[in-house]
Order: structure tokens, then sequence, then C-alpha cells
């Protein structure tokens, strides 16, 4: 385990050498690492979480991404949000995961596995993109009967996607009130897990959607389940029909193919995953010891 160090500021420094990979899915950013490169004990703490992901002093991230290999086909993920809590899922991060396994040999098979703390993902590439299938969705609601909707939204559900979801029809997601209203309902008392807050305005053929995130307290550029719960709704109210496109924040598109048996919905997400760049983690500055 890497030594801390204590620098002139007085706040701890770890010595590291550790290569790292700089992902992008759709605009959601983060940093992962191999664990075939070495034990990263020292990293998988809450502090160390919040150092790599702050955007001044660390390599600047949405989550951190532990990957560790199994086999040709399989390999398991354990995903942090930038505020050091563990995310039992996220979609864009699991797209980054399935192509940089590819990208770097982990997993050779054309149908992979991924295994997730909300269970295991089927994965493959299309068209040269990255696609999983997430878990069925059971836990589904058209109207929310404790968070009332206000003039300018059209209508507001939950879909539980891994993660849970509040999903809004708003006029317009340019001038909806992302960090406000969306940090209230991620807070509201009657979601007893909180909530990630998406907003969606139609945008011709498809739709644009805009985030506030649990975890990361604020909006992202992009959020994979999020995108999933909102195709689940958009299509079940009837708005939309499978596959649904969402452009997010940052321009690109995320896709959403759902279908129905009962109940039971099973969605799949496709989008883009850029490797932006890897590198050597060096010296990382840790909160002052007390």
């Amino acid at each position: 385990m890497a030594a801390p160090l204590v620098g002139n500021d007085g706040k701890g420094v770890m010595d590291l050498n550790r290569r790292f990979y700089k992902m992008s899915g759709s605009g959601n950013d983060f940093v992962f690492f191999d664990l075939a490169d070495g034990d990263v004990r020292d990293l998988e703490n809450p502090a160390a979480i919040r150092a790599l992901s702050a955007r001044g002093t660390g390599v600047g991230a949405d989550g951190v991404v532990f990957l560790r290999p199994k086999s040709d086909d399989s390999f398991a993920i354990r995903y942090y949000n930038s505020d050091g809590s563990l995310g039992e899922l996220c979609g864009n991060a699991t797209l980054c995961a399935a192509r940089l396994a590819h990208e770097i040999g982990i997993v050779s098979a054309p149908e992979i596995s991924i295994q997730t703390d909300a269970g295991v993902v089927a994965a493959r590439m299309s068209d040269g993109l990255p696609e999983i299938d997430l878990a069925p969705v059971s836990e589904v609601q058209l109207e929310s009967a404790t968070i009332p909707r206000l003039d300018r939204e059209q209508a507001l559900g939950f879909a539980r996607v891994g993660v849970p979801h509040i999903v809004i029809i708003d006029e317009d997601v340019e001038t909806a009130d992302i960090l406000g209203r969306g940090s209230r309902i991620r807070r509201d008392r009657s979601l007893r897990d909180g909530a990630n807050v998406n907003f969606l305005s139609q945008d011709g053929d498809s739709w644009a959607i805009r985030t506030y995130e649990r975890g990361v307290e604020g909006e992202t550029l992009a959020c994979g389940t999020g995108a999933v719960a909102s195709g689940i709704l958009l299509v079940e109210w009837g708005r939309a029909l499978s596959p649904v496109s969402l452009r997010t924040r940052s321009g690109k598109n995320l896709i959403v193919t759902v279908h129905r048996e009962g109940g039971v919905w099973y969605p799949s997400l496709r989008g883009s995953a850029d490797i932006v760049f890897s590198g050597e983690l060096r010296d990382l500055a840790l909160p002052e010891i007390p």
C-alpha cells in the first residue's frame, strides 16, 4: 500500500505509480483502474475517490471505476460517485467499461457479461458502439403520488433502473431549474434512497435530457440509467416509440431500446464511450491529516 506523505501545506500526498484511463460516455466522465495492473486498495476509499474526482487538483471525473478481470467473456466493476459514495449502477460507466475491456484485451468474446453491484449486465459492441442489456425493470410509476408537478411540467414519474430516477417532461429543458428543482426532489423525504432527477423536452424526432445526479450533487452532461428510465416512461406515457433517442447535454445521443413483457420492462442502452487518454497517477493530494 502506498505510503502517505505530508506536504508543505499540511495535506497528505500519496506517492503512487498507478496506470489509469480517463473515459467519457456522452460527456459523463470517469477514471478507470484495471486491477490486473496491481492492488489499488489505497485508492478505494471516499477520501481518495473525492481527490481523484476533483477537477482542479485531481484527474477530474463524475466517478471512479475499478475493473476486475475474470475470464475471456466476463469481468466485474465497482463504481464510486465523485463524492466517494458507492454507486450500485452507472449506465455510461458500464458502457465505457465494455469498450475499455475490449480495447485493452481483458475480454475478446462478442457477447460478454459485466458484474455490477446491481447485478449482471450483458454487453456487446454494436455498430462500433458499446451496448448493454440492463436488468429487468419492474418498479415504474407513471405519476408520483407525493411529488406534485409544476404548471410547466407535463408529466412526472418514477423508475428504478438499478438506481432510482424521477423523470419529468418539462416545457423546455433549456429554462428548467435543474439545480434548484433537481436538488429539492433528489432529497424529497418520500424517496427512501433519494433519486436522480431527469428533465425532458421534445427536440424534433428525439428528446433533450438534462439530469441532476445524486452523488455528484449537480448536473452532469449525461446519465445512462437516467436515459433508460426516461425511455421507459416516454414509451409508457405514449410519448415515444422504441428505440428512443435522447440528446444529452454534451450533444451526444443515447439510444434506449425497450420492450415489455407483462409488468416488466427489458431495456438496452447504446452510446458513445471514448478513451480520452491514459496516464500514470503520481502525486494525489488528500484531505488534511488530523
